[in-house]
């Protein structure tokens, strides 16, 4: 199992959230919008928090602005042709090269692997939804996923960490700079229901989200992956 030695400060590293979507209108008032969900997922981590809404083309000055980055779930497809897609691009490959600690999660995930060279595309095999099983390299977390695309094909820099029979490529690293996950650890089961309800008609099979449904009321490791994340962010790396 890959570890992560934190010796970071004893102050709060200073996380920018990069968001690349938005939770539907109808769920935001009770769920809050993504960053929040991650503030509430990292809430006990020791860490804070600036939002960018690179969605809107808000991007940071540099990316030593904060001490590490996050990049968020969205609707969007990595491979799509939306205008912040390339400068997020180019902001990941930055970040890689000057060894700045970056999570992506969901969509994070992909972008990541397609701006160091891997691939991402609708999954021929169609949607993961809900509690999902994950093997990281010999622990079982169970995380709620939401997905249909996925990398296909993970960039040479990348080692495998979690996989499952569904998603080969269920959760990356790229040396100490990159920790990414394919599924969504900031989303709560109720979330879950709300989007089958709102954005999973007519997209997910009825049987799929049946499926799903019956087993929201199983336990989530969230607060096991967000400590993974906040170990990588506060452990010791190389300089570039």
């Amino acid at each position: 199992m890959l570890d992560f030695i934190c010796i970071y400060p004893g102050y709060p590293m200073l996380i920018g959230i990069l968001q690349t979507g938005e939770a539907p209108d109808v769920l935001a008032p009770t769920s809050g919008d993504y960053p929040d969900m991650f503030e509430r997922l990292l809430a006990d981590q020791g860490l804070s928090f600036r939002t960018y809404r690179v969605l809107d083309m808000e991007f940071p000055e540099s990316v030593n602005d904060c001490d590490g980055w996050l990049i968020t779930g969205s609707r969007f497809g990595a491979y799509e042709d939306h205008a912040f897609i390339p400068p997020l691009e180019d902001f990941i490959r930055e970040a890689y090269a000057k060894a700045v600690p970056m999570v992506g999660i969901c969509f994070g995930h992909q972008i990541v692997a397609q701006a160091l060279g891997g691939k991402v595309e609708r999954y021929s095999g169609g949607w993961s939804v809900g509690p999902t099983e994950y093997d990281f390299d010999g622990e079982t977390l169970r995380l709620n996923a939401w997905h249909r695309d996925q990398v296909t094909r993970k960039p040479d820099a990348a080692e495998v960490l979690a996989c499952n029979d569904f998603c080969e490529n269920a959760a990356l690293v790229y040396g100490d700079r990159i920790f990414t996950v394919q599924a969504h650890p900031e989303f709560r089961s109720e979330f879950i229901d709300g989007l089958m309800k709102t954005r999973g008609k007519g997209l997910v099979p009825d049987t799929l989200m049946a499926e799903a449904g019956a087993r929201l009321d199983q336990s989530i490791d969230d607060q096991a992956l967000a400590r993974r994340i906040a170990d990588f962010f506060k452990a010791s790396r190389t300089a570039a």
